[in-house]
């Protein structure tokens, strides 16, 4: 029961432009140290997939600098491992040389590779899904169903914004899918949510993926499942650990937010046996708390050097909090600096900021105030 992994780095990009303007959102960190493909990236390891594709488009030179030969997931290997596909190698996808949307425009951009696929399955991710999901229980369920192709869904309460920003699939009591919702207006209540995890069989992709280059097909839903319900077999896989879409800036905020106030969240991802989420390896200095700093309720990686207060707050490596300083509700990432008496709320604070001495700076929880990657106050 072989598989491969396919993962799409740069689908949802414009989800979270304040953070994609110079990475793909593949590489946009999450939770103190990681990044959100290490999560799809642990899921297939986890699982025992070590043959991984990474499809890119564009800006992903900080995606490269992450993965480096892909050790740190015990990928560096002769055969297999892991592998970024540069964008456009063939002219299938589109002649524009824009940014692809949809999964079936970019598994048609690399049909090249796909042809030398040998495993019996490939597994497909997204990188705006941050969960930790039993890969090898999802193929099981698939090969056991007889099913081409196979979703992971969550069943979850609905408002309608959420709805709108949504894939949901309603199936009978075998699994089978009977119909689909995509992006559905006005529409509110529980129901099986995509995780934007799939396991396929890797002829029928072939098949597919081919078909769609000849008709001119760009929706996996639209084109391929909706319109083949009746004659091939489609199934549901339901989840019920922890499970985080990131659409917008609000959603990443949240969502971050979770890791410290949710414990079946924080269990979830990063305590769950035998399934350990996997990131690069830095070999900081351990943080330095001075008698004065006080820190409550909060996230901190090493490297950093604290001299004021930090409260329900997550810290990346190497951000110095001067004296006097206050950071409440806040996501300060890697090598930030926060001068001295300035005082910080629900603000995310990109790479390399510099904030100088006395400044105020306040957003709200669901408009967070944001520092571009270099930026100085």
């Amino acid at each position: 029961m072989s598989a491969t992994g396919i993962i799409f780095s740069n689908i949802h990009d414009a989800n979270l432009p304040e953070l994609t303007r110079k990475r793909t959102l593949a590489s946009v960190p999450f939770g103190c140290r990681y990044r959100f493909i290490d999560f799809a990236l642990s899921n297939m390891v986890n699982s025992n997939i070590f043959d991984i594709n990474v499809i890119a488009h564009y800006n992903y030179q900080s995606l490269m600098d992450h993965i480096g030969s892909g050790k740190d997931w015990d990928l560096a290997r002769r055969s297999g491992g892991v592998k970024i596909l540069p964008p456009y190698i063939t002219a299938y996808a589109n002649n524009q040389n824009s940014l692809y949307t949809t999964r079936l425009e970019a598994l048609k951009s690399v049909n090249y590779i796909l042809d030398k696929i040998t495993s019996d399955y490939v597994v497909l991710s997204d990188c705006d899904v941050v969960c930790n999901v039993d890969l090898q229980d999802l193929i099981k369920f698939h090969k056991e169903s007889g099913a081409v192709l196979t979703m992971a869904v969550k069943n979850l309460d609905l408002d309608e914004k959420a709805a709108e920003a949504s894939t949901i699939f309603y199936s009978d009591e075998n699994a089978r899918i009977t119909d689909v919702l995509a992006f559905p207006k006005k529409f509110s209540g529980k129901a099986d949510v995509a995780l934007n995890i799939s396991v396929i069989n890797t002829q029928y992709l072939q098949q597919i993926v081919m078909d769609a280059i000849a008709h001119g097909y760009t929706s996996m839903t639209k084109d391929i499942i909706l319109k083949n319900l009746e004659t091939q077999k489609y199934c549901v896989y339901k989840f019920d650990g922890y499970f985080a879409c990131i659409r917008s800036f609000a959603d990443y905020f949240k969502y971050s937010m979770d890791l410290i106030s949710d414990n079946f969240a924080r269990k979830s991802l990063f305590n769950t046996k035998n399934r350990p989420i996997y990131t690069k390896v830095r070999n900081s200095v351990p943080t330095y708390f001075s008698p004065d700093s006080v820190v409550k309720n909060s996230m901190i990686a090493d490297g950093c050097r604290i001299e004021g207060n930090v409260e329900n707050s997550i810290l990346f490596r190497g951000v110095k909090v001067s004296r006097n300083a206050t950071i409440k509700n806040s996501i300060i990432m890697q090598d930030t600096y926060i001068g001295e008496g300035t005082y910080i709320n629900c603000v995310i604070s990109d790479k390399n900021a510099f904030v100088r001495d006395g400044r105020l700076l306040s957003g709200t929880e669901e408009q967070p105030y944001f520092i571009s990657k270099g930026q100085t106050l």
